[in-house]
């Protein structure tokens, strides 16, 4: 039960932190920002089991996330709108006469609430299928994932009298009959995201220390060494890259009713590398460290917009920079360099100094 320990009293700590502290310490300005950067963090968690674990640089988590985002806003702005009634940009567009076929399963919440999560992870099956099938892996897999973020970014600017272009969908004022504008629901939310960050976490650790999480890990270092021991690297990377996809999903569900907005803007290309911007300054190959990271970045990125905003991108690459090149494992590292430090110190010590006598002469 020794394995167990260290795990569950880190999970103590993170539930305390973010049950107890968090919200006695912050206002509720920042309590709805760390609800913000705590769906970044669900979305780090998957990344780092894809990258991370199974060596494959997701580029375009941001789909993922927009499905997830834009399905549970469309149920919100239906709900908002009554029953019978279309959504208040496509009356203001005045391109529509009828609610299109396929918002109306979305009115269903039992629906809804499925597919954010099943939708990302049924358009990441059929993508993986055709990518790992046909062997596609290092930099063409990363410049593909991004091309296919752009182009659906694209396609929902293109469609502004159905998913509301590229303002998105905005103004949503509640979630499942609680009035988003009530101080109190708010904090209710930022409890459900919270809650789900250590769902995840605790699900990515049962992952990764399983037989599952090695076999990952062996087809990261040696690809066609698993193959020649019968098994398809291909099955072994798309269970990962559907559960990241998974993963991404949630946190754009629960990212909606946080900041009552989803448009094209927040799943581009751009956000897309600023998720793997957290996860490489945090530490891929860890547990909670593409969690921290995501956080830490997406905290820089506002503290930063807020007292330099001519130039807080700059900051924000340094940032991304400085980590890579100086502590390449990311700041999960940081606590095992100073360990094996000190070790080296103990274990070598300085030798002493000889005094050398000296010689009084009278």
């Amino acid at each position: 039960m020794t394995y167990l320990k260290k795990p569950l009293v880190g999970f103590g700590i993170a539930a305390v932190l973010l049950f107890v502290v968090a919200p006695v310490a912050l206002g509720d300005f920042r309590l709805n920002l760390l609800a913000k950067y705590l769906c970044f963090a669900i979305i780090a968690v998957g990344i780092g089991l894809a990258w991370g674990r199974g060596g494959m640089l997701t580029l375009g988590q941001g789909v993922f996330f927009g499905l997830g985002g834009y399905a549970m806003a469309m149920h919100l702005k239906l709900a908002d709108a009554g029953p019978g009634s279309m959504p208040d940009f496509m009356m203001l567009y005045g391109q529509l006469d009828e609610l299109p076929w396929w918002w109306k399963p979305f009115a269903n919440p039992i629906f809804a609430l499925a597919a954010t999560i099943l939708l990302p992870m049924f358009v990441a099956l059929l993508l993986g299928l055709l990518i790992f099938r046909r062997r596609v892996r290092g930099a063409y897999f990363a410049i593909l994932s991004q091309a296919l973020c752009a182009a659906f970014a694209i396609l929902l600017i293109g469609q502004q009298g159905t998913t509301g272009g590229t303002n998105g969908l905005t103004d949503i004022q509640g979630f499942f009959g609680y009035d988003l504008n009530d101080p109190v629901n708010r904090r209710m939310i930022y409890f459900i995201i919270a809650g789900s960050l250590l769902a995840v976490l605790a699900l990515t650790w049962q992952l990764n220390r399983s037989r599952y999480g090695e076999l990952l890990v062996a087809v990261r270092d040696g690809e066609e060494r698993v193959r020649f021991l019968g098994y398809d690297p291909a099955n072994v990377k798309l269970v990962a890259y559907v559960a990241a996809a998974g993963m991404a999903g949630l946190a754009g569900a629960l990212f909606v009713p946080a900041v009552g907005i989803i448009s094209p803007a927040m799943i581009g290309v751009v956000p897309s590398i600023e998720f793997v911007i957290g996860v490489a300054v945090g530490g891929r190959a860890s547990l909670v460290g593409p969690a921290l990271g995501a956080i830490a970045v997406a905290w820089a990125k506002t503290a930063l917009s807020e007292k330099v905003p001519s130039a807080w991108t700059y900051f924000e690459g340094l940032l991304f920079i400085l980590p890579i090149v100086f502590l390449p494992g990311g700041l999960a590292s940081l606590a095992g360099m100073i360990r094996r430090r000190r070790a080296v110190v103990v274990d070598n010590p300085p030798a002493p100094v000889e005094k050398t006598p000296v010689e009084v002469t009278t």
